[in-house]
């Protein structure tokens, strides 16, 4: 083993960052039998330099992060400070410096990441980021690495935490979308502004960064069609559970069956009972992966936290040192397919549409027109009403979703029709 420790700086020493640093010191014996040589935390970058943190030595505590990935010595950065800026430039300077990068940013991997992977080839660096995707589930290295040899055609999962949680005690408890949000921030799992979360941002960075990964094209998360759940209400579920389904927020990445081009989406969608993620509860993360020769995969597990989020960070760690001692690089932005990104209007699934309309006869006839007229095949209808209104459920079979549209907005002209109360779509089948 070689003596002459490998120098580490730290980014950020937030939840993420401290548990990074106490794992580091309290198995630094394992770290370094498994790299070959011990690692060393030589700096930890923080805005508040004041705060208490237990067990790091405040010597390794400065608010120049500039200075401390400049400083030439540093053979490994981990950035776990999140955001656009400064995180680019600090990422680039380090590279630019001899230091590769370890980073859990998912919001700049899905807008920057190819910049990224440019100036770490430009420098021969590593950029590793297993911790951007699902905490704790090693994902991004199966597929840059493990399935290299094999096609993916479709990743489908869970990969928010937060919402998978709302979304299950909306099921489960019955409780409304706003009572169920209160009890996830109660509990630590939404943070005092939720946007990022219920509205799908961050579930879209994180599929832009596995579309990219699974179909070795650039996917930039403004190219990802996003839906939060913030939309989604008790009467959806209850309506979900009548089918035999339940609602999840999924991130889908396919490839087109002619190959010719991709798609990525996150969105709200009602999923059989019978399919595996319909029983990923709590905040719990799952992903199946759809491959030519290895067929279907599925990963589980805790996908955010301190604890989970560090053993990802930590195990690019021990990659990227050992990548150090070899004198190599790992896989680099694997981009050679250039395919394009379809729009979400050319994208075929099934739909659950709720209509309030008016209850008296040929309403049903005039909604089947409509359909019909759009190109748009009804697979189920079901009716309830009293006293002048009246509810419709209507499930169509797959049509692209710029139909659908046509159809939604024919609909709401009909005078029949008092609105549209929800729309869904159908996954997992």
């Amino acid at each position: 083993m070689r003596t002459r420790p490998l120098k580490v700086a730290l980014l950020g020493c937030g939840v993420v960052g401290s548990e990074v640093a106490r794992i580091m010191t309290t198995h630094a014996d394992d770290l370094a039998a498994r790299i070959g040589a011990p690692v060393e935390l030589v700096g930890v970058a923080v805005r508040r330099p004041s705060k208490v943190r237990e067990g790091i030595d405040p010597a390794l505590i400065t608010t120049d992060a500039t200075a401390l990935v400049q400083r030439g010595d540093i053979d490994v950065v981990i950035e776990v400070i999140g955001g656009i800026e400064p995180a680019r430039t600090l990422i680039t300077t380090a590279f630019e410096n001899g230091a590769s990068v370890v980073s859990a940013n998912k919001a700049l991997l899905a807008e920057d990441g190819a910049a990224l992977h440019a100036a770490a080839e430009k420098y021969g660096r590593d950029l590793y980021y297993e911790a951007a995707v699902a905490g704790a589930i090693p994902l991004v290295r199966p597929l840059r690495e493990s399935l290299a040899g094999d096609k993916v055609n479709r990743v489908l999962g869970i990969v928010n935490g937060t919402t998978n949680f709302i979304l299950d005690k909306m099921d489960t408890s019955g409780a409304g979308y706003s009572e169920a949000l209160d009890e996830a921030t109660a509990l630590g799992y939404a943070e005092a502004d939720p946007t990022a979360d219920v509205e799908g941002f961050d579930a879209a960075a994180k599929a832009a960064i596995l579309a990219g990964i699974a179909f070795h094209t650039r996917v930039k998360i403004g190219d990802v069609h996003r839906e939060g759940i913030t939309e989604v209400t008790a009467a959806d579920i209850a309506s979900a559970r009548r089918m035999g389904c339940t609602v999840k927020l999924l991130a889908i990445c396919e490839r087109a069956a002619d190959g010719a081009s991709v798609t990525a989406r996150v969105h709200p969608a009602m999923i059989p009972l019978s399919h595996p993620l319909a029983s990923v509860r709590e905040a719990y993360n799952a992903v199946f992966v759809e491959a030519e020769a290895a067929g279907q995969l599925m990963f589980y597990g805790p996908g955010a936290g301190g604890s989970p989020t560090a053993s990802a960070v930590l195990g690019d760690l021990v990659a990227v040192c050992r990548n150090k001692l070899g004198e190599a690089t790992g896989p680099g932005e694997s981009a050679y397919t250039r395919l394009p990104v379809s729009p979400m209007g050319e994208v075929v699934t099934r739909y659950h549409i709720s209509l309030d309309v008016a209850d008296k006869p040929g309403v049903l006839a005039q909604v089947a027109t409509v359909f019909a007229e759009q190109g748009v095949s009804i697979d189920t209808v079901r009716q309830q009403g009293k006293d002048g209104e009246a509810s419709l459920v209507v499930v169509t079979h797959r049509a692209p979703d710029a139909a659908l549209s046509g159809t939604v907005e024919a609909l709401r002209k009909l005078d029949t029709v008092r609105g549209v109360a929800s729309i869904m779509r159908v996954e997992g089948e």
